[in-house]
């Protein structure tokens, strides 16, 4: 539904305003003053019924207060050796802005290897990078734009992607769990890059279980697509791996890893995070230990696309060259 209905977006004011204080108090973290453009996101996740959008926003609340998401950004991640290792291991970074003014942020899909720390930790960044992107980035973005910026982009490089991914799959989904219940309608635009046929193949099953809202979403651009992305923002904001021919995600490279630890988003995100804590009063923890947050079980929609992904993969087991681009497999004999 491309037209906002301001009905609805009243009536669900009107139910959100009843909510009691604890949750009303985890909702300004949320809204971070655009209460409007935040009820038609969680509207536009539910097509716009009300009742199913309430419920999913209260869900979402109560989530927050249980888990304490609200202090997540006063929670690093020590020692910074195993900081170093999350960072790694699971490859996201943002890389610069489109020319709208809203945040890219790059994902090494198909390097991310998710095997240097437990899951509640990888699950505890991921979470961290979606409050800071909320919380500060957004809010900071928009007071420049002089108006609401409440969505990034992402461009997910699928460089090395294979048959070893099945064993990510449980992670990756309880982290996209977490996302469509709770961050929902946060990304603009998906663009895929640097995608070899094991991902084509996989897409062309997993598209049609998709909704059409998201659908229409994700771009499949060809090679690094440095060209179609070029059109959106300058080339100083351009992943890393897209500012060559089809090398992909290789951290030998002249342009800025922005995957890397020692970049500056990394390097602001972590000394924010290690700032909040020590305001409190307390040294950084020496001690290792993750921040738990409980796992929803993931919608239908999530274990359905996990089972025919699994399902797809293990039919690919005795092939050799699922992880070459597509462009050379058509090429072969």
């Amino acid at each position: 539904m491309g037209i906002v209905s301001e009905q609805a977006v009243d009536e669900f004011q009107e139910l959100i305003d009843k909510v009691e204080e604890p949750l009303k108090t985890t909702f300004k973290n949320v809204h971070q003053g655009y209460l409007r453009e935040t009820l038609i996101r969680f509207l536009k996740a539910r097509d716009w019924n009300v009742i199913k959008a309430h419920t999913m926003l209260v869900e979402c609340l109560r989530w927050r207060v249980d888990n304490q998401i609200d202090s997540i950004l006063s929670k690093p991640i020590v020692p910074s050796e195993l900081y170093r290792d999350v960072r790694d291991s699971q490859l996201i970074g943002m890389s610069g802005y489109t020319r709208e003014g809203l945040p890219v942020f790059a994902i090494g899909v198909g390097l991310s290897t998710f095997d240097k720390a437990s899951v509640h930790y990888y699950v505890q960044s991921h979470i961290q990078i979606n409050e800071y992107r909320d919380r500060v980035l957004l809010p900071s973005v928009s007071k420049k734009n002089g108006g609401p910026i409440t969505t990034c982009v992402k461009v997910l490089d699928m460089t090395g992607l294979k048959l070893s991914a099945l064993s990510q799959i449980k992670l990756v989904t309880i982290i996209s769990t977490i996302d469509d219940l709770n961050y929902p309608e946060k990304t603009n635009t998906y663009y895929v890059v640097n995608a070899p046929y094991i991902f084509s193949a996989c897409w062309k099953v997993v598209k049609p279980l998709l909704q059409e809202r998201t659908r229409k979403k994700v771009h499949v651009l060809s090679g690094c697509g440095k060209a179609e992305l070029l059109k959106i923002m300058d080339y100083t904001s351009l992943p890393h791996f897209c500012r060559r021919g089809s090398s992909g995600s290789s951290h030998h490279t002249q342009s800025v890893d922005c995957f890397s630890i020692d970049h500056p988003f990394h390097q602001q995100l972590y000394n924010y995070v290690k700032h909040h804590y020590e305001t409190q009063g307390q040294a950084e923890p020496a001690k290792q230990g993750s921040f738990h947050v409980g796992f929803p079980e993931p919608v239908a929609e999530r274990v359905e696309m996990a089972k025919t992904i699994e399902s797809k993969l293990h039919k690919f087991e005795n092939c050799n060259d699922l992880s070459k681009p597509v462009d050379d497999r058509k090429a072969s004999p």
